[in-house]
Order: structure tokens, then C-alpha cells, then sequence
């Protein structure tokens, strides 16, 4: 796990200028790295890769990056772990192939592979998560890749004639050739998504490599160059639903553990301390039980807690460390604890991140470093076993929803309305004791605002979409801006599935997992410098998840179903069984309460109008309602907030 960067000034440079500007952008990746740096250059290729290095495997100096290969072909700077890379040297030697080894790390692997069999080739027998700059030498050419389902990440663009690439957004800017114009298009996306989604980025002219893509950049041609995908989940999803998995639900239980549990011992291997966040769900429940099976030592885990009510699962997480006989660490956090943590976000997500669980992520981070280097977690779980609840509301109220007539939607969406969320909450809280326990909701009040939204839809995409959204009309929000296409907005790259839950499955996982899930854990860890694996997102695993049909995934009313049963047998049912919490913070009442200056002051309407970025008038709308109580606009409300933050940061560090 690191950070690396580096860029290529297509007409050559001086060489003490390009170490000193790679130098200067890979000092902003300390926190990624601060075991070790290095830096390499060639002049009359204009060619500059810098790495910061946080070593797990092999931690001598044969590890040291920016590596060569041995023919002396290729230099790379790499980020991540490949997991098998010991298979790929057994390969290798039984090709006849391998070269004379200088170390064990998993970068010399992917090297030698390379020059036996290429990148692309080496990129699909390879089994990890990573991003990389690849120069090669001979052909004058330089490769950025990105692992297949986007644990890593990767920014570059071109900046006047010199390109710039690396882990964040802050090494790109520490090049002075760096022009920080804010992409208002990426901005509506920002306020409809939380996050902004690859390929966009907040600035101009810079880009997220998508997941599964390589991007070769030849010296002759460079800007014409477009990323090509080497792996496409798509094609998983396809194979998966044509091949279905026959079997019973014991011999899937068997399969599913099986391969999963391969994936969590793969991702064991390390040469520092190894622990788990554990919040005693499902699916952290399930890694660190399969980690456990596989360790003749207790696990190290982790988890917090918070004081307020509905939003603690801390003593969920104890009674399953107990079971399984870990060795546990809890903190519990106050609300001055992760009211503290909101002035380092702007500086820790390098462009604007609306998602605010970054909170608690951020401290579990923070505890689990303190005894370990990497940590295991439970992520992909829901997208890839159906265990949003939006998938259940998909299979229910959607298909009700459509059994009405228009006229009927649009009347019964005016009386939701019509009751504000406080009194439905009131209501629900009432009648809690006679209610059915799968009518035991959060926030009920927000669920009818929401519902009251789908009965006017046109379409099951059409409610995916209203439902993955913040602000429904951002680029009304946002003066200038023209929304961008993205995956939501383009038919032609949607899945091809049998049905409205399974399409959702595989848009959450291109869309809402790499680019909201998974950077607000790769942010929030390394600035801990602690590196994060997510055994669920091997992508045998995600190929055999997409081959389990879907009653075997939601089952009377039950998302994740399989997954449940593979957890069952290391973990009684009792410790387990409980509505699905989010892992969020009481942000609602912290708006209306601690955080209320600190938001008026950035949601102020002449600040809003003189900053030119956003209309004033809907904005204070939504603040003045949430004030009152009469809605909760919690998530869009932060969004923006988060922004400006973000956007105050960058102006005090660039002054």
C-alpha cells in the first residue's frame, strides 16, 4: 500500500527540475507512505514517477519503488497488493520465465510478469487490488492501470503539454503547471451522487480512471490515447445470470464459503500486524469469522461506538468477538470526538466527498492503526448479496407502485406530503408495539417524504436513480453547470439483466461502491496510514456471487440471504439478527445543534452569491426547513457543506 505520482513533459525537461517537481508532488502523499519514498526520472523522456511507500510485503530494501524490472524494460510505481502473486511466480518458473529474484515483494512479480507475457495478460492472471504508473523504456510509452473493481485509486490529465497522474488529487496539484478551474458539471454530479463518479473530477481537464481500465499513452500519439477495459463487470454479470449456480442451498453455502473464504486467506498475508473492523453485521461479522477459522492466534478487531441511541452497534460487535474468541478493541466516541474530525475532512479528501459515514470511518481508522498496519472489512457485501434495503423496496413497493393508476400515484403522493416526517415519525413511534416487526423503520418520515417521490415515477430506472440522488435537479443548484453523462445517465453501458433488482445490484457496484464506498474508506485509512483489503471484492468472488440466483440472495424478505447462512455456521443466528444500521452518525441533530454556526456561516446567502458557485434561494430553502424540523435534509445539506469547506481549504492553502 502507497502513494505514487509522477508526470511526463512530452518535450523532455532538466533533470534536477523533474526529480524536484516529482519530489514535491510525492511529498504530498506522505500519509500514504511514510515507511519509505523514492523518486526516478528520465530526461530525455520527460519522464518522472515518484513513490511514498507504506511496506506490508517484503520490507527490506528490495521492495524499494520506483522499481525496474530486470531486463531493465520497465519502471513502475504501484499502489496496492496482489494477492497471488506467489502463484504467478510458480508460473513463472514453471514457464521458464521467471527471473533471477531479488526480493519477495508482489511488485517484482507484476514486473516479471509483464515481460513474460505483457501487461494486459499479467493483468488477468493477476488477483488484487492496485493502481500503477508502467514506463516502458523500449517502446516509450507509459501505462496507467487500475484494479478491477476500483479499491485504488488513480487521477491523471493534461496540464498545458505536461500530463501528471497519481493516487490524489493533491500531488497533481503541487505541479506548477496545475490549473485548479472547478469542473461545475462535476459539481452537479457532487450534489446529486455525494461523490463525483469516474471518470469526472472536480477540476478541469482531470480524470478518475475507471475500474477495470488500463490507459497506454504512446510518446508518438499521447492525447489521443483512451482508456480500454481489461476486465468488465459487466461481462461478469452477463456470465454469471447465463450460467446460473444449480444447486441446493447447502452445496451454495459450501461454494460461497469455499471461495470467499480462499479470498479472506489470501488476504492474510502480510508482514505487519493484521486485524478487522468489526461492527457486528452481516457482512464485517462474516470476513472476520473466516479469518478467525484461519488463524491459530486471536484476530485483532475493532469498532466504536457511539452514545446517542440508533446509532451504536458497539455491543452488537462485542457479543460476536466474544463468540469467536478475538482479541477486541472498542472506543467509545463522544459527539466533541467526531465533531473534531470535521475540520480535517477538506484536507483528507482531496476533492469534495458528501458521504458523511467519512466520520466514523475515519475514526475506526484511526483506533486500528494504533495496533495494526492493515485491516480486512466487510465492504461489497450488499451489492453483491442484495442487502440494500432499496433492493427490498424494489421488490414490493415498486411493483405496487405500478399497479396504479397515474391519477391514484399523484393523490396518494400529495397526502404523504401532507404530513410532515416529524409527525410520521411521532405516528410510527406510537404504534411501534402493534406494528410487524419489518415495519419497524428509521426514519419513517424521510421514508415517506421518499415514497412520495417514487409514486410519480416513470420507470424502475427512473426510481433507482431518484433514489440514488441527493438533489434531484443539481444542475438548477449549481449556476452554469451542465450535468455530465454518467452510467446512470447511458443506456447503452447499463447491464443486462432479468430483473429491476438485479440491474440495481450491478449499478450500485459500478457506481455507489467504487466511487462512494470505497474512496471514503481509501481516504479515510490512509490518512491513518493504515491499509484497508476488502476480501469480498476478489472478483472470483464477485463471478460466483453473479452465478447465485437471486432467491438464494433475498429470501422472505431478507437480503442476503446465502451470506447469512455461511455466517451462521460460525455465529449463532441470535448474535446477528437485527434490523440493518447504517454506519452513520446523528448528523440531523448535530445541523440543527453544534454544527448550526459553523453552517450558517458557510450556507450564508452573500457568501453563496459573491463564491458564484451555487444559487442561493433552494439551498437556504432546505436549511430553514431542516432548521424548523419540518424536513430532514441532512445528506443534501452536507453535500454542500462539504463543498464549501473543501473550496474555503484550498483557498487558505493556495493563498
Amino acid at each position: 500500500m502507497c502513494g505514487m505520482t509522477g508526470l511526463w513533459q512530452r518535450h523532455g525537461g532538466a533533470r534536477d527540475t523533474l526529480l524536484e517537481q516529482a519530489q514535491a508532488m510525492s511529498a504530498r502523499l506522505t500519509h500514504r507512505g511514510p515507511d519509505d519514498s523514492g523518486v526516478w526520472c528520465d530526461e530525455a523522456a520527460g519522464i518522472a514517477l515518484a513513490q511514498r511507500r507504506l511496506s506490508i510485503l517484503d520490507l527490506s530494501p528490495a521492495g524499494h519503488q520506483p522499481m525496474r524490472s530486470t531486463d531493465g524494460r520497465y519502471v513502475i510505481v504501484f499502489n496496492g497488493e496482489i494477492y497471488n502473486h506467489l502463484e504467478l511466480r510458480e508460473r513463472l518458473h514453471a514457464e521458464r520465465t521467471a527471473p533471477v529474484w531479488r526480493g519477495h515483494s508482489d511488485t517484482e512479480t507484476l514486473l516479471a510478469g509483464f515481460v513474460a507475457w505483457g501487461v494486459e495478460r499479467t493483468l488477468q492472471a493477476s488477483v488484487g487490488m492496485f493502481a500503477f504508473a508502467l514506463w516502458d523504456r523500449q517502446q516509450r510509452a507509459l501505462t496507467l492501470a487500475r484494479d478491477r473493481m476500483g479499491e485504488k485509486p488513480l487521477y491523471y490529465g493534461w496540464q498545458g503539454d505536461t500530463l501528471l497522474f497519481g493516487s490524489e488529487l493533491k500531488a497533481l496539484k503541487a505541479h506548477p503547471a496545475f490549473q485548479a478551474e472547478i469542473d461545475r458539471g462535476a459539481l452537479a454530479l457532487l450534489l446529486r451522487h455525494d461523490c463525483i463518479p469516474a471518470p469526472h473530477a472536480i477540476y478541469r481537464d482531470v480524470f478518475k480512471l475507471r475500474p477495470g481500465h488500463l490507459l497506454r499513452i504512446p510518446a508518438d500519439a499521447p492525447r489521443e490515447a483512451q482508456p480500454v477495459a481489461y476486465w468488465r463487470y459487466n461481462d461478469a454479470v452477463s456470465a454469471g445470470l447465463g450460467e446460473p449456480l444449480v444447486a441446493t442451498d447447502a452445496a451454495a453455502t459450501d461454494a460461497l464459503e469455499t471461495q470467499l473464504g480462499a479470498s479472506v486467506g489470501a488476504q492474510m498475508l502480510s508482514d505487519v500486524p493484521l486485524g478487522a473492523f468489526l461492527s457486528g453485521g452481516i457482512d464485517s461479522s462474516t470476513i472476520v469469522a473466516l479469518m478467525q477459522a484461519r488463524s491459530d492466534r486471536p484476530i485483532k478487531t475493532f469498532t466504536i461506538g457511539f452514545t446517542e441511541t440508533g446509532y451504536d452497534e458497539a455491543a452488537h460487535a462485542m457479543a460476536v468477538a466474544r463468540h469467536l474468541g478475538t482479541e477486541h478493541t472498542e472506543l467509545y466516541v463522544h459527539p466533541a470526538d467526531a465533531l473534531a474530525v470535521i475540520p480535517r475532512l477538506p484536507a483528507i479528501f482531496c476533492e469534495p466527498f458528501g458521504d458523511s459515514s467519512q466520520i466514523p470511518t475515519f475514526l475506526i481508522s484511526q483506533l486500528t492503526r494504533r495496533q495494526v498496519t492493515v485491516a480486512l472489512s466487510g465492504d461489497g457485501g450488499d451489492e453483491l448479496f442484495g442487502g440494500y434495503n432499496r433492493y427490498l423496496a424494489a421488490r414490493t413497493t415498486w411493483e405496487k407502485v405500478q399497479r396504479l393508476p397515474p391519477l391514484a400515484r399523484r393523490a396518494a403522493a400529495g397526502a404523504l406530503r401532507v404530513v410532515t416526517p416529524t409527525a410520521w415519525d411521532k405516528l410510527f413511534d406510537r404504534i411501534k408495539p402493534v406494528l410487524p416487526k419489518r415495519w419497524h423503520l428509521a426514519t419513517p418520515g424521510d421514508k415517506a417524504q421518499k415514497l412520495a417521490d417514487v409514486l410519480t415515477l416513470p420507470s424502475g430506472q427512473a426510481f433507482f436513480v431518484n433514489l440514488a440522488s441527493g438533489w434531484q435537479d443539481p444542475a438548477s443548484v449549481v449556476i452554469g453547470a451542465q450535468e455530465p453523462s454518467t452510467l446512470l445517465t447511458d443506456p447503452a453501458a447499463w447491464p443486462g439483466t432479468g430483473s429491476l433488482v438485479e440491474w440495481m445490484m450491478a449499478m450500485d457496484a459500478q457506481t455507489y461502491l467504487p466511487d462512494d464506498i470505497l474512496v471514503k474508506v481509501d481516504r479515510a485509512a490512509m490518512a491513518n496510514s493504515l491499509e484497508t483489503r476488502v476480501p469480498m471484492l476478489d472478483h472470483r468472488v464477485v463471478e460466483l456471487a453473479w452465478r447465485v440466483p437471486l432467491q438464494q440472495k433475498i429470501r422472505d424478505g431478507q437480503g442476503k440471504w446465502l451470506l447469512r447462512q455461511v455466517l451462521y455456521r460460525h455465529v449463532p443466528r441470535k448474535l446477528v439478527e437485527r434490523p440493518k444500521m447504517g454506519f452513520g452518525i446523528p448528523l440531523d441533530g448535530w445541523l440543527r445543534g453544534p454544527l448550526r454556526d459553523w453552517a450558517e456561516t458557510l450556507l450564508d446567502e452573500n457568501r453563496l452569491r459573491q463564491e458564484g458557485y451555487f444559487q442561493p434561494a433552494p439551498i437556504r430553502q432546505k436549511w430553514k426547513e431542516h432548521l424548523s424540523g419540518r424536513r430532514n435534509w441532512q445528506h443534501q445539506l452536507w453535500t454542500v457543506l462539504m463543498f464549501q469547506a473543501w473550496l474555503e481549504e484550498n483557498r487558505r492553502t493556495s493563498a
